[in-house]
């Protein structure tokens, strides 16, 4: 459970940071995942769904990249049990207002070095809401929690989440026409945001980082000698979602119930679903 002041920090900065929530022996299992993920990869030469799990690849100089894995637990038991973890679905549930909670991510994000997988200043809400009725706030708050395992030590040049305190309160803002599936997308905060404060998160491995989906955030090249792996699980307020996300079992509902045995601190109202 979080505390009061968590969520507090949560309502007014947007992201709330938990050191060392999974300790070094699940974060090994957690990169042994992704090893295996990295080797069904290998030989795939386009983006595509392999054993539940939806690869998205590129190329760089001549050498596969690997943007990101949609639904990595698709393919990976255990990625699909930390998923579930108490850890993560306790305070994604208070944090939403309600006992259950719909995942639609689990994503694996590798950032090997030197691979220029790139993702641009962004809200997580341009990718949740498409339009034409794929969306709807339902609990009035943005209806959605990212949590991001880091499984590496993010250092200042290994390609670190980027963020705008107090940018979870804008509402939707348009941060320019980029698909990072392009060769080049927008990588600058657009001009109306250069004042901003903008805030490099150093996390250790095993940290865990929660934040809204109009929290503005984005993360560059990894330049460093090492990878930058994160795991990210995503939650939507039941309801919320209306539209079909790729990978086997992706959007599973989760009941939490130590949220019906002890009702959680939260900025509004629990809605029981």
């Amino acid at each position: 459970m979080l505390t009061r002041e968590q969520v507090k920090e949560y309502d007014d900065i947007g992201l709330i940071v938990i050191p060392s929530l999974f300790n070094v022996h699940e974060i090994e299992q957690m990169r042994q995942c992704f090893d295996a993920l990295e080797s069904m990869s290998a030989d795939m030469e386009e983006t595509g769904l392999r054993n539940g799990s939806q690869f998205v690849l590129g190329r760089k100089d001549g050498e596969q990249v690997i943007k990101r894995v949609v639904w990595a637990g698709g393919s990976q038991p255990y990625l699909l049990s930390i998923g579930a973890d108490p850890r993560l679905t306790v305070p994604a549930a208070q944090l939403l207002g309600s006992t259950s909670i719909e995942q639609l991510l689990s994503q694996a994000h590798f950032k090997r070095p030197n691979d220029g997988v790139i993702f641009g200043w962004h809200q997580d809400i341009q990718h949740r809401d498409k339009g034409n009725g794929t969306w709807t706030d339902v609990n009035g708050c943005g209806s959605f929690v990212q949590t991001l395992i880091a499984l590496d030590d993010m250092s200042a040049d290994s390609g670190p989440l980027q963020f705008i305190p107090g940018s979870g309160s804008w509402g939707r803002v348009d941060f320019g026409d980029h698909d990072y599936d392009l060769p080049n997308p927008v990588t600058k905060i657009p001009p109306q945001f250069h004042d901003a404060h903008i805030v490099t998160l150093i996390a250790k491995a095993g940290d865990v980082l929660m934040f809204g989906p109009y929290a503005a955030h984005a993360s560059y090249e990894n330049t460093s000698s090492m990878y930058r792996r994160v795991f990210i699980n995503g939650y939507a307020y039941p309801g919320a979602n209306n539209r079909k996300y790729p990978g086997d079992g992706a959007g599973r509902t989760i009941t939490v119930d130590d949220i019906l045995a002890d009702p959680p601190v939260t900025s509004g109202p629990v809605k029981h679903t």
